[in-house]
């Protein structure tokens, strides 16, 4: 049994707005290694509309409240499809400064990390920000030695997501899109490394 406290960090597909179940990807993955029988411990700290400089100012003081330092606490960041919404012609947060907020978040980390890539969220021009912004954090992460999980070819690739977009709010899935989302993650080496 491995037993852990996990921080997750992020906007509001790492809280798992429009999911019926109220579980997200996170809460399905958290509780997959807990039926594994795991001990694991999730702090699901996504908030709605957040970008990369909103979760680079709260991050740490976050964390050290729910990780202290005898615990084996660990961290996982998922972010960039809220910098990647145009507002009056521009994005929220500009590629460069969503990268420098990934290289100091990554960077200020002392505890196991992973880092999911942004989700596209159905409005194209964001959608090719979010594409690109993956595109950069990926060698970013490999150059931190921080393991990178891109998520928009999930979500292209996933059925439900469209539908379940269209009869949502318009930008997040339910349950079968989070379920696609668990999935990816449930299969990615970096986290089995954590969760045999």
């Amino acid at each position: 049994m491995i037993r852990f406290r996990l921080c997750v960090f992020g906007d509001s597909f790492s809280n798992g707005t429009g999911d019926d179940t109220m579980l997200g990807w996170a809460g399905r993955v958290c509780a997959t290694a807990r039926q594994r029988g795991h001990d694991v411990t999730l702090y699901n700290l996504g908030i709605r509309r957040d970008t990369s400089t909103d979760i680079a100012g709260r991050w740490q003081e976050e964390a050290a409240r729910r990780l202290p330092a005898e615990q084996d606490g660990r961290l996982l960041f998922a972010f960039g499809a809220n910098d990647c919404v145009i507002e009056d012609g521009a994005p929220r947060v500009p590629l460069p400064r969503s990268l420098e907020n990934a290289a100091a978040i990554l960077k200020g980390t002392a505890r196991p990390t992973l880092m999911l890539g942004p989700i596209p969220a159905g409005d194209s021009l964001a959608d090719s920000g979010v594409e690109t912004l993956a595109q950069a954090l990926a060698p970013l992460c490999a150059g931190l030695g921080i393991p990178f999980l891109p998520l928009h070819p999930v979500v292209r690739d996933c059925p439900d997501w469209a539908a379940e977009v269209r009869s949502g709010d318009g930008a997040h899935p339910n349950q079968g899109g989070y379920a696609a989302l668990a999935a990816a993650v449930e299969a990615w080496p970096a986290w089995r490394a954590w969760v045999p």
